[in-house]
């Protein structure tokens, strides 16, 4: 029988999280398991209760938090199949039933999790671009968070979804050499990790970054190629390489020979190359410190790294800020999308 509060799945998640942060040699590591999301399938799916539920609820207009409660205890192959067979039983869309039935931040989050993952990126980046002003924040995270596979497929979506070509909307709403930086990112042409490792291209690949040209100024054309194309592994150890030939860290010399989007696309890039899981925990943070609360932000976190690395970006935020995502969940969300956000954050770390 599927439960929509599924509290012997909500203890395992606490025991298996509790695990994790007792064995060192993984917390110590955290790319070890890095791959862990919070969200998996549930065993007790039972998809006929799912939809009756949903139905009931959507129809009345009434528990926001039965409706919270179903949608984040699946998986997203799961949802699809509510989706298909809420469809099928009641003729209705369960995407525009939801969006008539609630509103705000909920609304927002509940739509994003029944959309597949590479529709609700396209989704944002097209919310991204579209209107007066471009969200460059939001454009750079997404194309410099996914893999190739994935960056594919959202922009087979983004054409499907919106007929319109997403390498044109970029090259329309950005500048060089940022432009050039997010479609080299958009071609998804980065290799794989081949478990070997090149010394001898590492120490050329750091000379080509060191090098300065006319106006003594590096070439941005070429620190795009390496970043956008280089295996994470092998631009780990450049980076490395990089500070040893040089009196600046990577990062240094990105402030002080770049400028405004690009800059901060590249810091943005070099942050996600050297700990994901980190650069996720920042953004959060940032999202939630002083004045105001960037929902938005808080919620495309969750929602796509849900069942990809959140456990991995709750360990990166405890240590570094010395206080749990879920207790900062609780203080700093309000109303019905905290429930939702906390059932994606699934349970606190002690």
């Amino acid at each position: 029988m599927f439960l929509p509060l599924p509290v012997g799945i909500r203890d395992a998640e606490m025991a298996l999280t509790h695990e994790i942060l007792s064995s060192l040699h993984l917390a110590d590591k955290i790319g070890a398991w890095g791959t862990l999301g919070t969200i998996r399938p549930l065993k007790s799916f039972d998809q006929d209760f799912a939809v009756e539920k949903l139905a009931e609820s959507l129809e009345t207009k009434g528990n926001r938090q039965l409706i919270s409660d179903i949608v984040t205890s699946l998986n997203n192959d799961q949802r699809q199949e509510v989706i298909k067979l809420y469809k099928d039983s009641t003729q209705q869309d369960l995407v525009a039933k939801v969006q008539k039935s609630l509103s705000g931040d909920l609304e927002k989050a509940i739509v994003g999790l029944l959309k597949t993952p590479a529709a609700y990126d396209a989704q944002e980046l097209r919310a991204s671009m579209k209107g007066l002003g471009t969200d460059e924040a939001t454009l750079t995270e997404i194309l410099c968070t996914r893999t190739n596979t994935q960056l594919r497929e959202i922009q087979e979506i983004y054409k499907q979804e919106y007929k319109t070509d997403f390498e044109k909307n970029i090259i329309s709403d950005t500048s060089e050499p940022y432009t050039g930086l997010l479609l080299a990112l958009a071609k998804g042409k980065r290799e794989k990790d081949a478990g070997i490792i090149d010394y001898a291209l590492i120490q050329q690949d750091s000379k080509v970054l060191t090098a300065l040209g006319p106006k003594n100024s590096p070439n941005s054309d070429i620190w795009i190629r390496i970043l956008s194309e280089r295996s994470l592994g092998h631009l780990r150890r450049v980076f490395d390489q990089y500070s040893n030939d040089n009196s600046m860290g990577i990062e240094d010399s990105i402030k002080k020979y770049f400028k405004g989007d690009f800059q901060k696309a590249a810091l943005t890039l070099v942050a996600v190359i050297k700990n994901t899981a980190l650069y996720f925990a920042d953004k959060l943070h940032n999202a939630m410190k002083g004045l105001g609360t960037d929902e938005n932000t808080i919620s495309r976190v969750l929602i796509s790294r849900s069942e990809t690395d959140l456990l991995s970006i709750r360990v990166a935020y405890r240590r570094k800020y010395g206080k749990s995502l879920y207790s900062s969940l609780q203080s700093e969300v309000k109303g019905d999308l905290q429930a939702c956000l906390l059932s994606l954050c699934r349970a606190e770390d002690l």
